[in-house]
């Protein structure tokens, strides 16, 4: 890794399914074409520390797993890619590279959004957390008493950071209140 003003730069390998690029468009209204303006309307400029794969690459350096990878994270995981991952097929790279992290007993975490979820469902979800996937639902928190939804979701995307052990700058850690009974 390298340093960079005592911050270490960490790679972010970045795949965006044809339904990711759907729901970003469809809840986020963002709606460029490339996939490096997409990241850039997504985190506010260009980055050069985001490499960009294309979906249908099943060849690609994290389908491997010789590739280096720390973690990966699937956000949101559809009901669809539960079922992929649980049957122990891939469709695309998004299921290949998280194939790969269970087969060499790496970090996955799915944060799936379904609601209500089905048996189906519950099962897969299950049969992904014995096969050592962390299961993190989007679900919000309310003791960092947050103002707005902006102070819910950036709150659940610390928490996620917290379960792939990558430092940030806010207090996700509930430390009891003294004065409840």
């Amino acid at each position: 890794m390298q340093l960079e003003d005592s911050v270490e730069v960490r790679q972010v390998n970045l795949v965006v399914s044809g339904p990711g690029r759907r729901v970003i468009s469809d809840e986020l209204d963002i709606h460029a074409t490339e996939a490096e303006m997409m990241v850039a309307e997504l985190i506010g400029r260009p980055s050069k520390k985001i490499i960009i794969f294309h979906p249908g690459d099943i060849g690609a350096a994290i389908a491997s797993g010789s590739y280096p990878v720390d973690a990966m994270v699937i956000i949101p995981c559809s009901a669809s890619t539960l079922g992929t991952l649980a049957s122990g097929s891939c469709r695309n790279l998004v299921h290949r590279a998280a194939d790969v992290c269970l087969k060499e007993g790496r970090k996955l975490v799915l944060v799936p959004r379904e609601t209500p979820l089905s048996l189906i469902h519950l099962e897969n979800l299950l049969k992904l957390r014995q096969a050592g996937a962390m299961i993190v639902p989007a679900m919000p928190s309310f003791y960092h008493k947050p103002a707005d939804i902006e102070g819910l979701v950036d709150h659940f995307v610390y928490r996620v950071m917290d379960h792939l052990g990558l430092a940030h700058s806010q207090q996700t850690v509930w430390h009891g209140d003294a004065g409840s009974v």
